[in-house]
């Protein structure tokens, strides 16, 4: 080794982005490792570097004993004397060795090593890259879709977005740039494993805040998120400024805002309701499209009774009950929504019910 290997180390570390010193260890590490294989796998051996020359020297090591019983890493008290008088009973006594064709052999190890060592310093910037970013959303490109699973470039890594991550019908083109949801960061054998999703409640959240300054600076603030991916979402949210619209501010002027949002989930339909602290206005607001003609919540049941006008009673419980079942994720609140027809009913059947129960 020489003065050019050094300095090729610390250039290789720079151009990573990893500490010269993980691979100047790296290679002291090797030639530990190349002395041990080549010519005593027994002998406890130390390595020092000179990072200035590039030159390397190697120390066997032995324990001072009474008696000597495993001569490679043991030596008498008597015989380290003979060395330097100074030494006493447990002291190590290292002696520099000069194996033949040794600097060829270490330089061999050593980059085998090294490659080993940048694979896995790479490996660790990538996890702490993303580890802190789980709950984020990233822009990516896809790559390849193999059995199911769409495999994005992140820049420095690839992330997965398995199967039932990923909308229904959506398509996943070569080179396609889209955005994704850091679901979670996996440490693993084979290098860090970034999950993405497009269907997570968070995707949305997240392309708000992005969309939105008013949130990103705190002025609005989302409350709650119900999604069902690829068809239609709902979001709550709520002004902390009465002079700010929370809805018109998601909305944006022209409704550019949202439309974006909406862009970006290939279409998905997007409700955004006012966030209200008593539960039967917060249920009504979050049936829009439906107008509610009367609302009571049982505190008890966490049920929210909603009578609607007879000809929205559909678009109340909207196809195949979602836009029910969407608000009902996102207030948190069972809905029982009756037309005004069978709520009138109802209370007239109540009456007559009594009656009889007392004859």
């Amino acid at each position: 080794m020489n003065s050019e290997f050094v300095q090729a180390i610390e250039l290789l570390g720079k151009e990573k982005g990893i500490n010269p010193e993980i691979l100047f260890q790296a290679v002291e590490e090797a030639v530990v490792s190349a002395y041990k294989k080549n010519y005593d796998s027994s002998q406890t051996v130390r390595v020092v570097l000179n990072k200035g020359t590039g030159e390397f020297h190697v120390y066997e090591q032995r324990r001072v004993v009474d008696q000597v019983v495993r001569p490679h890493d043991e030596i008498s008290l008597d015989q380290a004397q003979l060395l330097n008088p100074d030494y006493v009973l447990g002291d190590i006594v290292e002696q520099e060795v000069f194996p033949k064709d040794f600097s060829r052999v270490a330089v061999m190890n050593a980059k085998q090593i090294i490659t080993q060592r940048i694979r896995e310093a790479e490996r660790n910037l990538v996890y702490d890259k993303f580890v802190g970013r789980e709950d984020d959303i990233v822009t990516g490109i896809v790559q390849r879709v193999e059995r199911g699973t769409v495999f994005v470039e992140l820049g420095s890594t690839i992330g997965i977005l398995a199967a039932n991550e990923q909308i229904p019908g959506e398509r996943y083109l070569g080179h396609d740039r889209m955005k994704f949801y850091i679901v979670e960061v996996k440490k693993t054998g084979k290098g860090p494993q970034i999950m993405l999703s497009r269907t997570h409640p968070g995707l949305l959240k997240r392309l708000f805040e992005l969309e939105v300054p008013e949130i990103h600076d705190g002025v609005v603030e989302i409350k709650s998120v119900s999604r069902e991916a690829g068809m239609r979402s709902k979001i709550a949210v709520f002004s902390k400024d009465s002079k700010v619209d929370a809805v018109g501010a998601c909305v944006g002027h022209k409704g550019m805002r949202v439309q974006h949002v909406v862009d970006e989930l290939r279409g998905e339909k997007v409700d955004i309701v006012k966030y209200n602290e008593d539960p039967a206005t917060y249920v009504s607001n979050a049936l829009s499209p439906a107008q509610v003609v009367r609302a009571e919540a049982d505190e008890a049941e966490k049920v929210c009774r909603i009578v609607v006008p007879d000809f929205q009673l559909s678009l109340a419980i909207g196809k195949e009950g979602q836009n029910a079942r969407l608000a009902a994720k996102l207030t948190g609140w069972k809905i029982d929504i009756k037309s005004e027809s069978q709520a009138a009913a109802a209370a007239a059947e109540a009456p007559a019910k009594e009656d009889g129960e007392k004859q």
